[in-house]
């Protein structure tokens, strides 16, 4: 079945995404692609702690992650990848890696220099621009926090500010 969801949220692995995304997508795999998580394996450990036991966790770098990704595409499993940011995404699609990939935009919290978009979404202008390359590559991008609500376009994110 391949990848189900790609997802960008800050805090990766939580019971949003392990319970709301996890059993509506029914999942088999969680990836989390993080360069600093790749290699700690104590801080891997600690989010493991939210994960069914049925469901495997691997964490890999953004390099490991172009390496990987066609064959996730074809993978029998269903595959949940997540990032934790903007610049991860953008690593990772960059060169058109990957193609025509949906990727949700589920949790970007605030910080100075971000402006809120969804109670859920915060970007600074410079992410806004990114989103934009990222769309340009081909990447549909669109928002929403759980499986329930509605997606939100790209396009109407970007016109709100």
């Amino acid at each position: 079945m391949s990848i189900v969801l790609f997802r960008v949220d800050e805090r990766l692995i939580h019971g949003q995404v392990v319970v709301g995304w996890g059993e509506r997508l029914h999942m088999d795999r969680i990836i989390v692609v993080d360069d600093d998580l790749n290699v700690s394996a104590w801080e891997q450990e600690l989010y493991c702690l939210g994960v069914p036991p049925s469901v495997d966790a691997i964490f890999t770098g953004v390099e490991g992650a172009r390496r990987d990704l066609p064959v996730w595409r074809e993978d029998s499993r269903r595959l949940i990848v997540l990032v934790r940011d903007l610049g991860t995404l953008a690593r990772i699609a960059a060169g058109g890696a990957l193609g025509d990939a949906e990727v949700n935009l589920g949790g970007i919290h605030f910080a100075p220099g971000r402006e809120r978009v969804l109670p859920y979404l915060f970007l600074s202008p410079l992410e806004r621009e990114s989103l934009r390359r990222i769309a340009d590559a081909g990447v549909i991008v669109s928002a929403r926090d759980l499986p329930a609500s509605r997606a939100v376009p790209l396009e109407d994110l970007l016109e709100k500010h």
